[in-house]
Parts: structure tokens; sequence; C-alpha cells
């Protein structure tokens, strides 16, 4: 098996963008989700409420600037330097360090709300929950859960199946055609940070650890999804799906789920092309 694609967030939330390789930290991808976005309250605002946030698109300039991307118009954002930290509601965090106010009015006009960009300045801070498979001295950026999201091809191929199944299912009974389903699901739905083309579908929900090229991970958990997954990246546009196709097949506890969560045992660059090896 092999590694396919890579994929950075810088701002949780936000559009990402594709990467050749990648240096794994202890919480995460480097740059990855250390930005993240909160009302004039500090609770935490994402693309769960906001579909307008995928839109824009962010890609890391160095390690100290991103870039964020509408349409023909960006700003660029650096670290800040030498401001207060202001409460956030990002769970085990508390406080993070708000961005320049020209920013976060250039996002705020974007969305048509007032929003507020802060930054994680110690990602050291922030534990893995044991409810998602932390143990101690696990931490992790502003992502939800865990430190890294793999998907699989080969997974993400059934669950196509499963998708087309059902909208050939969806006809009326008085025999008209049945309604569009929402072709290919992009793999971009499930903002993953690693894709790998897989073996058998599924089979990585079953990874003790698995060896990303020189880095090992350890599986945290399995992931459950939410109606991010329904939001096409690119129209914005939702729907049912893959939520209700997940229900049919990949739903326990309560919730569905695709994908896994990963948390980095050492550090070092990951590249497409690196052998998958599951531990």
């Amino acid at each position: 098996m092999r590694v396919t694609q890579l994929r950075l967030y810088p701002v949780k939330s936000l559009g990402g963008t594709e990467v050749e390789s990648a240096h794994v930290e202890p919480w995460g991808v480097a740059g990855d989700r250390r930005w993240g976005l909160v009302d004039p309250a500090g609770e935490k605002v994402t693309a769960r409420e906001e579909h307008t946030l995928l839109r824009l698109r962010v890609q890391q300039v160095d390690d100290e600037t991103i870039r964020i991307h509408d349409g023909d118009e960006s700003i660029l954002v650096d670290i800040p330097l030498g401001l207060p930290p202001v409460p956030v509601s990002h769970s085990r965090q508390g406080f993070a360090v708000p961005a320049d106010q020209d920013v976060s009015e250039w996002i705020s006009d974007r969305v048509g709300r007032p929003l507020r960009l802060v930054w994680q300045e110690d990602p050291t801070v922030r534990r893995v929950s044991g409810a998602h498979g932390g143990v101690e001295g696990d931490t992790l950026s502003l992502a939800d859960a865990g430190p890294l999201l793999l998907v699989s091809e080969s997974s993400l191929a059934r669950l196509q199946e499963w998708v087309d199944e059902a909208a050939d299912g969806d006809g009326a009974d008085d025999g008209s055609p049945p309604a569009a389903g929402p072709g290919a699901l992009s793999v971009v739905r499930f903002r993953p940070n690693v894709v790998i083309d897989g073996e058998a579908p599924f089979a990585e929900d079953d990874w003790p650890t698995v060896r990303i090229g020189d880095v090992d991970f350890r599986t945290a958990e399995v992931c459950d999804r939410c109606v991010m997954t329904t939001i096409d990246p690119e129209t914005l546009a939702t729907g049912k799906e893959p939520i209700r196709s997940l229900s049919q097949h990949r739903k326990w506890d309560g919730k569905t789920w695709f994908g896994t969560r990963l948390v980095p045992m050492g550090e070092g660059e990951i590249r497409v092309g690196d052998e998958v090896v599951p531990g």
C-alpha cells in the first residue's frame, strides 16, 4: 500500500491544500489546524454551522505565515506576536492568541458575521481525550479529536457503491426515474490528512499501528462522521449522503464511522508515494 495524497488544513474548517510531503510532529502534521475561528463571545465556529467557510482556501506559506484565498482575492496572515490570548471554547484549550484585527475583518466580511481568527500558540496544552483513544502525553492541534486522519481509497470506493445503490433505489412507485445522487464522492468531504490506496475496504479499522514512510502511528479510534461530510466542498450544496449510506452499513453506538484517527509515535517526514505498513 502507498500514500496517494497528503492534505493540510492550516485553519480549522477552512479549505486546505494538497502537499507532496509533510513533517509529522507529536500533535499532528506541522501547520495543520493551528488556527481556528471564534465568534465575539469566544465560541468556536466551524463549517458545520457556516458552510461558507469551506469556500475559503488556505495555504501554508512558511512556518510563520499562511495565505487565505477567496477566489482571486487573498490575505497574508502572520503568527500574532505580543497580543494577549482570548478565551475560546475549543475543548481542553481554554485560550488562544488573536490574529490582527484586519485579518478577522477580512474573513468576517466574506462570511457575513463577526468572526475572530485565533492561533494555538502551544499545542502541547491540548490533550487527546481518553474518550477518543488518547493516553497520557498525547496532544493535538485544534482538530476535533485526533492529531491526524487517515482515509483509504478502497473504503471510499465501497462507500461509493453503497451511495450509488441507494440512489438507484430512490425512484418513485410510479416508475419515475430515480433521484440523482451526489455523484462521485470526493475524498475532500472527509477532510483527511493522509489518503492511501488501501487493501480490503475498512481494513484500516483494525490496525493497532501503522508505519507510513519512516513514521509510526497508533490508531486511536475509528472516526465518527458528522454533517460536514454531507456538504459538497465545491458547490457547498448539502444532501443526505454519505451519512445515509454510512447509517445503513457503518453505524454503531449511535454514530456513523469512516476513516481512522492516528496518533504519531515519533516525528519525521511523510511523502506521497510512501509505503504504508500496518502493525
